[in-house]
């Protein structure tokens, strides 16, 4: 089964930037659905974004033009470009593929926002 692992996070200021990865351990994510998920401490996980195989994309409201999903076939990746941070992203950030053999996460990278 594909292997994910996510990369990217950090500590940033209230504005900032940052730009995830999620890297998948076989040859491609074509046809497959990736999507981000964040928890925040003592919170339930939520859903954010979504990219469909033919590129298609879906965001949560509260993250609509302010992050940019993207990929890279050539590099198996998919990105996750985080503009105008605020604190309350502050979370561990995960990445999931939707597959023919099933559903895979990663482990997730942190986030923080600094106000």
């Amino acid at each position: 089964q594909v292997q994910l692992v996510e990369s990217g996070g950090g500590l940033v200021q209230s504005g900032e930037s940052l730009k995830l990865s999620c890297v998948g351990s076989e040859d491609s994510f074509n046809g497959d659905i990736i999507s981000w998920h964040r928890q925040a401490p003592e919170k339930a996980r939520e859903w954010i974004a979504t990219l469909w195989p033919g590129g298609a994309t879906m965001y949560t409201p509260s993250v609509k033009g302010r992050f940019t999903l993207s990929r890279d076939d050539a590099k198996n990746t998919v990105y996750l470009q985080l503009d105008s941070l605020k604190p309350e992203g502050t979370a561990v950030y995960s990445c999931q593929r939707t597959g023919d053999d099933g559903t895979t996460w990663g482990q997730g990278t942190q986030v923080t926002v600094s106000s």
